[in-house]
């Protein structure tokens, strides 16, 4: 608003697509002047239709009369800004940077280093009055962001330090992890000091994983830039056009690519507030379910019901339909192949998950966002309770990839994998985590008939395009923040039927983040009470307990996008990472391969319910039940 306001005299337009079906344009139109209320009110300038080409954005220069040197798009989606400069349209990643477009001035990715005794809240300052808009917060002291020359300079003059790289104009910034051993060389660092090595590490793995994926992007018109070292890998700026999340390293971990978004109010989270009251006394926080029966334990009627609803059966029933085994609708011939963003059946799988929520009494809704010029859909079902102050969120990701299968053309030779015809049923990755969600879905509608109701919202999410650097999850937490949500925990499961043959049951609950505070310790507490369950629905369960900067899966599932905003949010999985962070668990070996099926040998529904189960019954009694 504060944009728009500034350009008041200007002629202002809209290019938007907003999707198919009769309505979409009205629907559009509507919610742009509720919004917006006499913003936008010239008529000529709005413009409704897919910018998957130049074509819309050359009908906006001709409708406003001008010359498309005099025109500004602004876009955060890359791609799109791609397009609108191939029209002649000067280009701005963010309202932020009008200015600097209509005077012709450059954005640059920039690294901000914060000294000693500086702050978020000090950059914060600074940044909120300047062109800057932080695109990730690494740790304390770094940040990138996204600056013009003008913002380098006040961010200079407030104190810190600052690293500018290329040029953003239609680049997208995202962070490839490397979980391959990097090994620094004890005789050059004998006696150095534990920073110097860490430093020299990051710098090591930042270059291993720029080679590996640069190698791997070659034959485009266009490079991928670095930007710097990140944590347990590297920035990289990829230009329109260039698939930077379907590079997989050798030895992939889950999560090993991801999205930066920019928003200024990364630097605030504001989920904080809620985390903080959690960090003085835990406790407190709790609804009466935990401290009435002692020991931090679901209630007995909990658990029986969890026990009831939440079966192996019930989980076998549900991957077998979105993994294509069974028709995806019984008693219809669909079978899907694939839940891959860039598959068809995606977005068949979101019809049927947003029916199965309608039948069970919750309000649903599509969340949708853009992505590759595609239109896709996180899918929200609520139950919303009168009166609640926030809401507790049960969520797993509904997509699919095969990209590290092996793939032969007609002649027998390898191809790269096509996500629009290659099977990715993802039985386990993440079939089992959205199994489970459906199957919490179930028994809250089972305590809720039986006359139990909970306190607190109850809000089953299923994001999409996880796989595609956590996009899904991306847009609906800076969504819920912009929305000023209130949310008390995040439930993320994320892969739990993965377990080999003869390998101890263990289940891994990941709350850590690099960025210290109140999120860490919130996080971790609803990581503890998820431990404290699990020996109450079965035993002979190993449970690692990961948690603050060290935890190997900061940043790499659904849950770390809620730790952005500083939200309490925890990951449970299978046993992913292994007992030091680096070394194989004794999770799924069929993970991102066409073998992910639920009739792998790794495949356990008995080992997913339990997990399922314990998610479900501290989650369900975290609401108040």
């Amino acid at each position: 608003m504060r944009v728009l306001d500034a350009f008041a005299g200007e002629r202002k337009g809209i290019i938007s697509n907003p999707g198919t079906g009769q309505d979409a344009v009205a629907r559009a139109t509507e919610a742009l002047h509720e919004a917006f209320p006499d913003r936008f009110t010239d008529d000529r300038l709005i413009h409704f239709g897919p910018k998957s080409s130049r074509a819309i954005f050359d009908t906006a220069v001709a409708s406003t009369g001008g010359t498309a040197g005099d025109c500004v798009f602004v876009g955060e989606d890359h791609e799109e800004r791609a397009f609108a400069r191939t029209a002649g349209m000067r280009v701005a990643a963010h309202p932020i940077f009008t200015a600097a477009a209509i005077e012709n001035r450059p954005v640059f990715w920039t690294r901000i280093d914060l000294p000693e005794g500086r702050s978020l809240a000090g950059l914060e300052a600074v940044a909120n009055g300047a062109e800057v808009v932080p695109v990730h917060v690494a740790s304390p002291r770094l940040v990138l962001a996204m600056a013009t020359a003008l913002g380098v300079e006040a961010l200079q003059q407030g104190g810190f330090t600052t690293d500018v790289r290329g040029q953003v104009e239609d680049t997208a910034a995202f962070l490839v992890r490397d979980d391959r051993p990097v090994s620094v060389p004890e005789a050059a660092f004998a006696g150095a000091s534990d920073e110097s090595r860490t430093v020299t590490e990051g710098a090591m793995r930042a270059a291993a994983a720029f080679g590996f994926a640069s190698g791997e992007l070659t034959g485009y018109l266009r490079p991928i830039a670095s930007l710097g070292p990140a944590p347990g890998g590297v920035y990289v700026a990829a230009p329109a056009g260039v698939p930077i999340e379907d590079v997989h390293t050798p030895g992939a971990k889950p999560g090993h690519t991801e999205r930066l978004l920019p928003d200024p109010a990364l630097l605030s989270r504001p989920g904080e507030t809620q985390a903080e009251g959690y960090t003085e006394g835990f406790a407190e926080a709790l609804p009466d379910g935990f401290e009435g029966v002692g020991n931090g334990l679901p209630s007995p009627e909990t658990i029986a019901a969890v026990r009831a609803a939440v079966t192996p059966v019930a989980l076998r029933a549900h991957v077998a339909r979105i993994s294509g085994v069974e028709p995806l609708v019984p008693g219809q011939p669909l079978k899907v192949r694939s839940r891959d963003a860039a598959s068809a059946d995606n977005g068949l799988v979101v019809d049927a998950l947003v029916r199965h929520f309608q039948d069970l009494g919750l309000a649903v809704r599509r969340h949708a966002f853009r992505w590759r010029g595609r239109q896709l859909f996180n899918v929200e079902a609520e139950h919303r309770v009168e009166g609640a102050d926030s809401a507790v969120l049960i969520t797993a990701h509904l997509d699919s990839t095969a990209e590290s299968g092996h793939f032969v053309d007609a002649n027998g030779e390898p191809r790269p994998y096509d996500p629009a015809v290659d099977p990715a049923p993802g039985a386990d990755d993440d079939g089992s985590g959205t199994a489970a969600v459906m199957a919490a879905a179930e028994c809250l509608h089972a305590l809720v008939a039986d006359g139990r109701a909970p306190t607190r919202h109850v809000r089953f999410v299923l994001f999409n395009a996880e796989e595609q650097a956590l996009v899904g999850s991306k847009r609906y937490a800076r969504a819920a923040a912009a929305a000023d949500d209130r949310i008390a925990g995040v439930f993320q499961m994320d892969m739990i039927a993965g377990l080999q043959n003869g390998s101890t049951p263990t289940v891994e609950i990941h709350a850590g983040s690099k960025v210290p505070g109140p999120v860490v310790a919130a996080s971790s507490a609803l990581g503890g009470l998820v431990a404290r369950t699990i020996p109450a629905l079965a035993s002979g369960f190993a449970i690692q307990q990961l948690t603050g900067p060290g935890d190997p899966a900061v940043g790499r599932s659904d849950h770390a996008s809620f730790h952005e905003r500083g939200w309490a949010a925890i990951a449970v999985s299978e046993d992913l990472f292994g007992p030091d962070g680096r070394q194989d668990g004794t999770g799924t070996r069929q993970y991102h391969t066409p073998g992910d099926t639920l009739l792998d040998e790794d495949h356990d529904t008995q080992y997913a319910a339990t997990i399922a189960r314990s998610v479900t019954a501290t989650a369900l009694t975290f609401a108040g039940l």
